[in-house]
């Protein structure tokens, strides 16, 4: 259990500079996922062809993998357009609202009982979006965007949390950010007819982060998060995932300066998301300990 938290954690925190480099790189939110779904199946590809661990899935698992896909993009472009409409810092608070989302989803989805410590703790994240959303009414639009990304969130883990039981972690990455790209593919030309981009070829400058954002910040990311799975609950995993908006905001105090753009409540509403989260972890620890002794 302590190496699955410690993989979880180190995969939270390539998760929180994702944010940055959504800034960095000016392409449009649609476009920027679909570079970055590129360039992760053509480097997780290459690697795993070289390596022989590629595997082929029969069809019911090719359209569950890709099903997965299409939430995982839904989820980056809301992210991405969350920055482009508010910013980095709003965007990734906003994903706190994911351990809500799963505490109602997962029972829902899997005909099991709410479990009431579960929906607190949620509410209390969501409470702390409430306090910055209604401080920073300019951030409307990105809050919208951010709250619909940490729906597409929240239901990534409880899906994979599944799959993991049948398919090695990097067969599923493989096969689910495929899917993923054919279906962004179709759906591109008309996500760019209502949100038209200024370019569409990534500069020198985009290619640089693009790779990093492809390389260390997807595949690495995904496969530590899917080895953590193994061992950790959906939610739980989500409610650690509140710890993403502080990663990612001190790294876009460091790159990008928004300090300077924010006030005490959105302090205060990131503290109520690290409470909740430091709240769960005892939960789990203290669920763990019989079975230590």
């Amino acid at each position: 259990m302590k190496k699955a938290f410690i993989q979880l954690h180190i995969a939270i925190f390539l998760a929180g500079f994702t944010a940055v480099l959504g800034k960095l790189i000016g392409l449009n939110e649609g476009l920027l996922v679909w570079y970055r779904l590129l360039l992760t199946v053509l480097v997780l590809g290459g690697w795993m062809l070289f390596s022989h661990s590629i595997e082929k899935l029969p069809l019911k698992a090719i359209v569950q993998t890709t099903a997965v896909g299409m939430i995982i993009v839904f989820h980056w472009v809301c992210f991405y357009g969350s920055i482009n409409y508010a910013n980095a810092s709003v965007a990734l608070v906003c994903l706190s609202a994911a351990g809500f989302f799963t505490a109602l989803l997962e029972p829902l989805l899997f005909r099991k009982s709410v479990v009431l410590g579960e929906l607190l703790l949620g509410l209390l994240a969501v409470a702390g979006i409430y306090i910055i959303f209604d401080f920073h009414p300019q951030y409307k639009t990105g809050i919208v965007f951010g709250i619909l990304s940490s729906f597409g969130s929240a239901l990534f883990p409880i899906f994979n949390k599944q799959l993991l039981k049948w398919h090695a972690p990097q067969v599923l990455t493989l096969y689910e950010l495929g899917g993923g790209l054919i279906m962004l593919t179709l759906f591109l030309p008309l996500y760019l007819y209502f949100f038209p981009a200024s370019y569409y070829l990534p500069t020198t400058h985009d290619w640089q982060w693009l790779l990093v954002l492809a390389v260390v910040c997807t595949v690495i990311c995904f496969d530590l998060q899917l080895h953590a799975l193994k061992k950790i609950s959906p939610f739980t995993a989500n409610l650690s995932y509140n710890l993403e908006p502080v990663y990612g905001i001190i790294l876009a105090f460091i790159f990008l300066g928004e300090s300077k753009l924010l006030k005490a409540p959105f302090y205060a509403g990131v503290a109520l998301i690290i409470t909740a989260v430091v709240l769960q972890m005892l939960r789990v620890r203290l669920q763990q300990k019989p079975i230590e002794k």
